[in-house]
């Protein structure tokens, strides 16, 4: 496309040409389109609650050299499996399989995995209803099922 048109008539043309330019720009045609919303597991929520089904240690990618510590799990709302992220020194020991946890995005860009776990977009956040911040330091024991 040349220059815009000008004049007095030339209104419909750049709204016209304002419409096919906008479908240019990706962040439009996801919103549009609802493209998250149907690529998310968690369907557009910030939060939610998952049965593990495995731990599971994952290698951190180049250049650092440790094993994350992981777990599957399987959202309530819609049965998908997720790789969640067990932060914290010592979170492996409080989850176990079978637990029901509450997980949220770690936090990456644009919605990606974050820092060096490869593929992992979610962190547990509770387990069993109790905080996994406050279990870590002590505050509150895990309850007994």
């Amino acid at each position: 496309m040349g220059k815009k048109p000008t004049g007095q008539g030339a209104g419909l043309k750049l709204k016209n040409r304002r419409h096919q330019m906008r479908w240019n720009n990706k962040w439009f045609v996801r919103r549009v389109l609802n493209l998250k919303e149907k690529s998310d597991p968690l369907e557009g929520a910030s939060q939610a609650n998952g049965i593990v089904l495995e731990k599971i240690q994952l290698e951190a990618k180049q250049p650092n050299s440790a094993m994350r510590k992981c777990c599957r799990v399987q959202l309530i709302k819609n049965g998908r499996q997720v790789t969640a992220f067990m932060p914290g020194d010592g979170a492996q020991k409080l989850i176990d399989e079978h637990d029901e946890v509450m997980i949220e995005c770690i936090g990456g860009k644009m919605g990606r995995a974050k820092g060096d776990i490869p593929g992992v977009r979610w962190q547990v956040i509770k387990v069993n209803d109790q905080s996994l911040d406050a279990l870590l330091r002590g505050r509150i024991e895990k309850a007994r099922k």
